[in-house]
């Protein structure tokens, strides 16, 4: 068996429309919600049966916007500044020979939707909007829990690096419920880590607006919100 095929079982809505800006990691914005909607053969609520006794899911997904031909059997981790190369399976990165990615998400709501029939409302996701999940496990605190694991080169958790500057009228643009998860993103430094222009201005796209800034030093300053 060389090959095998996946069917895809459900698509992500976040808040984030393209790749750039999106958490690095899973659980890095807990408070911002994203919801799992099932593609129809799978929209049976008996599916989903005993999951409203876990607190977490582990979501399996597709890197849809990196899938490639070929692969290479080192990689340059945005953690490590991306200058230093590693074996791609000593990290993360959704350069892989299969494009494969698993993300921890915490469970908020199970609810039915008039249009989509069961659906998941989940925290702390980094996947992009339309991402396609091929699989969700729940998460056992017992077993996927283990005390003493070693880190590696990732052994903590990156430091919020940045301080952020947004004018308060720039900041009312966005939904009360979102502008914390927004000011976090931004500490965590959302640009290339070779990049360090302090001239240049970065643009993503954060749910229904583009917000721009410019890093200089370690103050980012958010310069429109459109």
């Amino acid at each position: 068996m060389d090959s095998l095929n996946f069917k895809v079982i459900a698509r992500i809505k976040s808040d984030f429309p393209e790749k750039f800006g999106i958490p690095r990691q899973s659980g890095i914005l807990k408070e911002l919600k994203s919801v799992i909607v099932f593609e129809k053969e799978f929209r049976n609520p008996d599916a989903l049966r005993g999951l409203e006794g876990f607190s977490h899911l582990w979501l399996l997904w597709i890197f849809s916007e990196n899938i490639r031909d070929s692969w290479k059997p080192t990689v340059r981790p945005p953690r490590l500044g991306g200058n230093t190369r590693l074996g791609v399976f000593a990290t993360r990165s959704s350069f892989r020979p299969n494009p494969i990615a698993m993300s921890c998400v915490k469970i908020e709501e199970i609810r039915d939707d008039k249009e989509y029939g069961s659906v998941i409302v989940v925290s702390g996701a980094d996947l992009m909007d339309g991402t396609p999940i091929v699989d969700i496990k729940p998460y056992l605190p017992y077993t996927d829990c283990i005390a003493g694991a070693r880190g590696g080169f990732a052994a903590s958790a990156p430091e919020s690096s940045l301080k952020v500057e947004i004018p308060d009228a720039l900041l009312q643009k966005v939904d009360a419920d979102k502008r914390e998860s927004l000011v976090e993103l931004l500490r965590q430094d959302p640009r290339p880590h070779y990049q360090d222009d302090a001239e240049r201005v970065y643009g993503f796209k954060f749910g229904k607006h583009e917000i721009k800034f410019r890093v200089e030093g370690k103050q980012l300053t958010v310069i429109d919100i459109i």
